[in-house]
């Protein structure tokens, strides 16, 4: 059997948003891989509806690091993995005309924010 490898880090996940995923990967993209308060100085200005919600479930990542490892500090910390996957969809019906509809589609989104410690050079 083979060994499976243990994934470290500080998770924190937003289910069933109502926001589509395919306007939340962009910015998502942006922040990707970079030190945490980079991260949030960068979704704190951007004018989207999805920074807002982005930087709720990073903080919530960064808050849960903080809180079981006393001696870390917010500088020492990156964001390691964002991931946005599609969630069901809320199925509507739109009345068009002649009395038939069509079906309008509300994506939801999952969120999973990983937030690591950055390793030291020196150890």
């Amino acid at each position: 059997m083979a060994k499976t490898a243990e994934k470290s880090g500080y998770r924190a996940h937003a289910r069933y948003i109502l926001i589509s995923p395919f306007k939340l990967r962009p910015i998502a993209d942006k922040v990707r891989n970079k030190p945490y308060t980079e991260v949030i100085s960068v979704l704190e200005n951007a004018p989207q509806k999805g920074a807002r919600v982005l930087r709720k479930v990073i903080e919530s990542a960064a808050a849960n690091a903080l809180a079981q490892n006393k001696q870390m500090d917010e500088d020492m910390l990156y964001l390691r993995e964002l991931l946005v996957n599609e969630g069901p969809r809320m199925k509507r019906l739109w009345p068009r005309a002649r009395g038939r509809a069509d079906i309008l589609h509300k994506r939801m989104s999952h969120i999973t924010a990983v937030v690591d410690e950055i390793a030291r050079s020196g150890e």
